[in-house]
């Protein structure tokens, strides 16, 4: 059967039709030992939305486009006064009528809202409020844990140029980190060289290059809590989005070849920590309060590497995000770690004009080498777990079975039999528990070492420990897939000896997507996110000082999605420093639509070319392509949501296209060439382009998707995805 497909044109529906690409179910695989999303809410807590738009959406204050809000400004502090006075009618509502709930947070930047304490009170009282549009418990949200091979795999350095270089790149633009701290004494924010600015918040926790330092928890003073980097992850994606250029880095006692470089080394930094010491979620008042304090501030754009589920709805938070995106400010967001497979993308990554990140693979790391006697040698990341102080050799013993079935490899999720692996090297498998369990069950049943093989394509990777008080103390480490099969068929005579040597080793594992990277379509609207994919795994990146021994500058290899968003929030910091009259939404546009296509391979096998738009989007990032973009659209994706099955249904969706050259652009649907019918945007204009899907009555269900290409007289300049659902 013939599926009709889309149509554009500039002010008339042309009629074309292109072939629709049916996207295969993902099956899912645990990818155990990831840190994931922590999901859930507060019913303790409620988000109340009032009637009337937030200060970066209403018309009596929204900043016109390429300027910010004037906060000093009449208009403002007028309709600031409006607001309050709603809020003040609102409260007056709640002691009468909700006495038990307590007022924690007022909001009119981002969201007109007011948070609450419930203490028993229900949501369907607080929605009796005439004022009320919209209540909705509160989410808690978590962190989404994760030569520069990063920088070339995006060719960053490259972008750099036509700033001046790596001495200018990111200068001046404000980069505001919602996460964990970061510590601004680590060499990749030494101010040295830079000039005095304006310092914000705790001025013990800044200087001019972490120029914010602020707290954002509820009971932040009763706990004496402060935005100090307690935590490591906020500093490794601040290093990411801005580390000073090459700056020097060893991880283990191991001396890296090259400097290490933020994606814009001379952006300014905020410090916004909403998981203050040991804190581990984070509420929405919470990150509301952070973000506002990142507008008023000044900040240019904003990274989230947080997240938490969806719960089916199109949350107040997600609203936030899209609120400030309109106010000119973009928001970079992990799209989360709960892939693979459908609708795992959680809030805020699925926030419409959020720039949402997937993850991919950055061929390096640093390990030591497992050799096998009779067979060959591998090298073997190292992680959170002990390392042999001298060379090991001992008998492998390949564990096969258990939940994982016979004839493959064990995850050692649950107990091994007792002594069963006495002075031997266990060989087990990723997957389905956290390497903490595995390893101590290793440990238990008697093995001096682990060796741990990963179950996705690409290089292994450094192993955390999942925070549990029992950690093992045997050496572990993880071997690649690639060496499952040999190990497994040596079960009988082999012997092998983990070095005591670690090295940086560079490899050919790049572009692979991240098999724990959350995949689209979004929660009730089915959009497509991710909007774009960034190096995700195996970055290497600052983590706080008192992380290593004194003295030493300390760095580590993270993976997750939260790697993966502050390429894209380092990647806008260099748009917009060189293309400041840009909106939000453009420089979205360039960093999404410019992305490169038929890169990203399979977590599965590491060279299946991936296509499928709900797991990368428009493609993996490349930042020359997007400094130099010819073209900017909005949105940067389409969706025509479910078509019932059977329904035969057309629906239409516009998008905004600017021409940014001197250069007549041409528009054009994926298809049959003989069937183009292709829409002309002028130089240096805008046109609104009219793009069309159509269902097939009887049409199978599933997954169907196009391309709207924009050429000029040389080739491709941008392209964007269209998609429904059956």
């Amino acid at each position: 059967m013939k599926t009709r497909w889309f149509t554009a044109a500039a002010s008339v529906v042309l009629l074309s039709a292109g072939a629709a690409g049916i996207a295969a179910p993902v099956s899912a695989t645990p990818t155990g030992g990831d840190s994931a999303n922590v999901s859930g809410v507060d019913r303790s807590r409620a988000l109340v939305q009032l009637a009337g738009d937030p200060i970066t959406t209403s018309a009596k204050t929204k900043p016109a486009q390429g300027r910010k809000i004037d906060w000093a400004g009449q208009n403002v502090r007028s309709y600031r006064a409006q607001l309050s006075a709603q809020r003040n009618e609102f409260k007056r509502w709640l002691r009468v009528n909700a006495p038990k709930a307590k007022v924690t947070g007022e909001f009119d930047i981002s969201l007109n809202a007011i948070s609450l304490e419930l203490n028993g009170t229900s949501l369907d009282v607080l929605r009796q409020s005439p004022l009320a549009v919209r209540v909705e418990y509160q989410g808690l949200y978590s962190p989404t844990v994760g030569e520069d091979p990063d920088l070339s795999i995006i060719s960053a350095e490259e972008a750099w140029v036509s700033s001046g270089g790596s001495a200018n790149a990111g200068a001046g633009i404000r980069v505001g980190v919602v996460d964990a701290g970061i510590d601004q004494t680590h060499s990749c924010f030494s101010d040295a060289g830079y000039p005095d600015v304006p310092e914000l918040g705790d001025a013990a926790l800044t200087n001019n290059k972490v120029i914010v330092a602020r707290v954002f928890y509820n009971r932040a003073k009763s706990s004496q809590l402060t935005a100090e980097a307690i935590g490591d992850h906020g500093t490794h994606v601040a290093g990411t989005i801005a580390c000073n250029f090459q700056t020097p880095a060893t991880v283990d006692g191991v001396t890296i070849p090259y400097g290490i470089s933020g994606v814009a080394p001379k952006a300014l930094l905020g410090n916004y920590n909403v998981f203050p010491g040991d804190v581990a979620s984070a509420r929405s008042e919470d990150i509301l309060n952070a973000l506002d304090a990142a507008v008023v501030d000044g900040m240019d754009v904003i990274n989230m590497s947080l997240g938490g589920g969806s719960h089916g709805i199109q949350d107040l938070l997600t609203m936030a995000v899209d609120n400030i995106d309109r106010a000119g400010i973009v928001v970079a967001v992990s799209a989360g770690n709960s892939g693979p497979g459908y609708d795992t993308v959680g809030s805020p990554g699925m926030a419409a004009r959020a720039l949402t990140a997937g993850a991919s693979t950055v061929p390096h790391f640093v390990g030591a080498a497992l050799t096998v006697v009779p067979g060959a040698t591998y090298a073997i990341a190292s992680g959170d777990f002990a390392v042999v102080p001298a060379p090991l050799t001992a008998t492998l013993a390949v564990v096969l079975g258990g939940t994982a079935g016979t004839g493959t490899l064990n995850t050692a999720c649950a107990p091994l039999t007792a002594g069963s692996l006495t002075g031997k090297i266990a060989v087990i498998s990723r997957g389905a528990c956290s390497f903490s369990a595995k390893i101590l069950a290793a440990q238990n049943a008697g093995a001096v070492a682990a060796i741990v093989v990963n179950n996705v394509a690409g290089d292994p990777t450094a192993m955390g420990n999942d925070g549990t008080a029992n950690q093992p103390t045997i050496p572990a480490y993880m071997v690649s897939l690639s060496a499952r099969t040999p190990l497994i068929a040596s079960i009988a005579t082999a012997v092998g000896t983990i070095s005591s040597t670690l090295a940086y080793q560079l490899t050919r594992s790049v572009d692979i997507m991240a098999g724990f990277s959350s995949q689209g379509p979004t929660d009730v609207d089915r959009r497509v996110k991710p909007d774009v994919v960034a190096p995700g795994v195996n970055v290497l990146s600052s983590v706080p000082n008192s992380y290593c021994d004194p003295g030493v500058e300390c760095f580590a290899f993270f993976s997750g999605t939260s790697m993966a968003s502050p390429h894209l929030a380092g990647s806008a910091a260099v748009v917009i420093q060189q293309h400041p009259d840009w909106t939000a939404a453009q420089v979205r546009s360039a960093i999404v639509n410019t992305a490169d296509e038929g890169v990203l391979k399979s977590y599965r096998d590491g060279t299946t070319v991936v296509t499928d738009p709900n797991i990368v989007g428009a493609g993996r990032e490349n930042l020359l392509s997007a400094v130099n973009a010819a073209v900017l659209l909005d949105p940067v994706s389409v969706s025509f949501g479910r078509i019932p099955s059977g329904a035969g249904q057309t629906r239409s969706a516009t998008i905004t296209v600017t021409n940014t050259t001197g250069n007549l652009l041409t528009a054009a649907i994926d298809g049959d060439a003989s069937k183009f019918a292709t829409t002309a945007i002028p130089a240096g204009e805008t046109v609104t382009i009219t793009v069309t899907g159509t269902s097939a009555k009887g049409q199978l269900a599933g997954k169907y998707w196009a391309t709207l290409r924009i050429s000029d007289g040389s080739g491709e300049v941008a392209h964007a995805v269209l998609f429904y659902e059956v």
